[in-house]
């Protein structure tokens, strides 16, 4: 049970963080990895209660008692190799992560939980610099040949479970580089890409085949906002011609839009075209046309996105960035049993809205205003009713002057393409059709066409799609093998 007295004895330390005049001045990941002493010790405040609800909570059920145990005795081999049989990516999951298993740690309702996330952390780096992440050959050859269309931790998670069952993976990525929002979305300062590419030349010396600029379906069909480079077109119809199965992990790619008067106004911009284009600034590929620095940035929306595009706002130097939040501000703290062993429902400030940003809540935008180009807003407070219903407040209107306005509102579901293609059936929020379990899990409804991930799920979480993309491989070698 870790130390016997490590819960009395030893404090939640969080990992050290760089100030905040320092690391707004580059793109580099600015949180540190737990010392060997640091993580022990940290991972020795586990009690190893009766009941791990912080396994249960866990979408990828990775037995944190037993990691933190083996941590606690300073193996981190063993702590990794018990990591790896439930997650394929815990360098990922260790920095972006919301970590639901910590707010289902039994320490949380008398103390601070166990730090959960930044072991996890620890543990990956420390296997990694120690030569410890291997090559795994599979005991069988099926000679299955699986296409998956995607390169999102879906993808990637299905892709090394399939492969390590034996089977022959190729992915088709539309665009440059493999990893999807991981690569093109997620700020460098948060999660760098080099570990992405570390993990990607593994995942190649295990045999997976990554094809990119290649596009699946009709450029047409992608909608507005979805970003694609492909240069190179293949069919449906090929696919499922030349593989034995198909897996599609597009992720929930169409962006909300916000149709108010003054939509096409010069200066508003989908998130995703902003930290795009920062991040292929940041490889040295191209410089970002979105120009902030020294203007006045309004992002619209509450989530990671939005925070994503704070921080990246400030380090272009804005001169102000304004989060507009429509949802109410909650509060910071609740009960610790209300809602146990569940994510909380509390207000939580990320590293980059500390970094300088002024959020305001139950705030809807009702119009941009400008001569051709966006010089301001206008906004009305709304009161949350029943049924999510959200009414004006009268005699609340306001305006606030914007230079650049960055629309990140979260994604509706996926672009239409693949789903054109292959002539899905869609559920009522319009991802792809298909149940998770019983004979038919992940099963689409076109033949040896299998889909996981955000694109079926719905918008979600970074461990939600490593999970489905585990999941959805085993259904698939099920499909092919018995």
């Amino acid at each position: 049970m870790g130390f016997e007295r490590g819960f009395i004895e030893f404090a939640r330390v969080e990992p050290e963080h760089q100030d905040v005049a320092v690391r707004i001045r580059h793109f580099d990941e600015f949180i540190k990895t737990y010392d060997d002493k640091t993580a022990i010790n940290q991972a020795g405040r586990c009690m190893d209660c009766g009941i791990p609800f912080c396994t249960r909570v866990c979408p990828l059920h990775n037995v944190m008692p037993e990691i933190n145990q083996a941590v606690c005795e300073g193996n981190f081999e063993k702590a990794y190799k018990i990591v790896s049989m439930s997650n394929n990516f815990p360098e990922i999951t260790g920095r972006i992560c919301p970590a639901l298993c910590e707010d289902g740690c039994t320490l949380s309702l008398t103390d601070k939980s166990v730090s959960i996330k930044a072991i996890e952390r620890k543990i990956s780096e420390y296997a990694f610099s120690h030569g410890l992440v291997g090559v795994f050959k599979p005991e069988r050859n099926t000679n299955k040949h699986v296409a998956i269309v995607g390169s999102g931790p879906a993808a990637l998670a299905c892709a090394q479970e399939l492969t390590r069952l034996g089977n022959h993976v190729t992915v088709y990525e539309k665009n440059s580089k493999i990893g999807g929002l991981l690569r093109f979305g997620i700020p460098d300062f948060k999660f760098s890409k080099s570990l992405i590419d570390r993990r990607l030349s593994q995942m190649e010396q295990e045999g997976v085949k990554f094809i990119v600029n290649t596009m699946v379906g009709k450029k047409e069909d992608l909608g507005e906002g979805v970003h694609c480079e492909a240069t190179n077109f293949i069919s449906g119809q090929s696919l499922t011609k030349q593989y034995d199965a198909v897996v599609l992990c597009p992720g929930s790619e169409q962006p909300r839009d916000l149709k108010i008067p003054g939509r096409e106004l010069k200066g508003i911009y989908f998130a995703l075209d902003f930290l795009i284009a920062q991040n292929k600034e940041n490889d040295g590929e191209v410089t970002n046309p979105i120009d902030v620095k020294g203007k006045k940035v309004v992002v619209i929306g509450g989530g990671e996105t939005a925070s994503d595009c704070i921080g990246t706002a400030i380090r272009k130097g804005a001169s102000s960035v304004t989060q507009l939040d429509y949802h109410d501000e909650l509060p910071e703290h609740v009960d610790a049993q209300v809602g146990f062993p569940y994510y909380k429902k509390i207000k939580r400030t990320s590293t980059s809205q500390q970094e300088g940003c002024t959020r305001i809540f139950s705030t809807n935008t009702t119009a941009f205003e400008g001569k051709g180009k966006v010089s301001s807003i206008r906004t009305v407070k709304v009161k949350w009713g029943p049924n999510r219903k959200i009414t004006p407040i009268d005699g609340t209107q306001g305006q606030m002057d914007a230079d650049i306005v960055l629309i990140a509102m979260g994604y509706a579901h996926p672009s239409l393409s693949l789903i054109n293609e292959f002539e899905l059936k869609t559920d009522a929020r319009g991802n792809i059709a298909a149940p998770t379990d019983g004979e038919c899990a992940y099963r689409t409804s076109c033949d040896k066409v299998f889909a996981a991930g955000d694109g079926r799920k719905g918008q979600s979480l970074v461990v939600y799609a490593i999970a489905e993309g585990r999941n959805c491989a085993h259904a698939v070698d099920k499909y092919l093998n018995h």
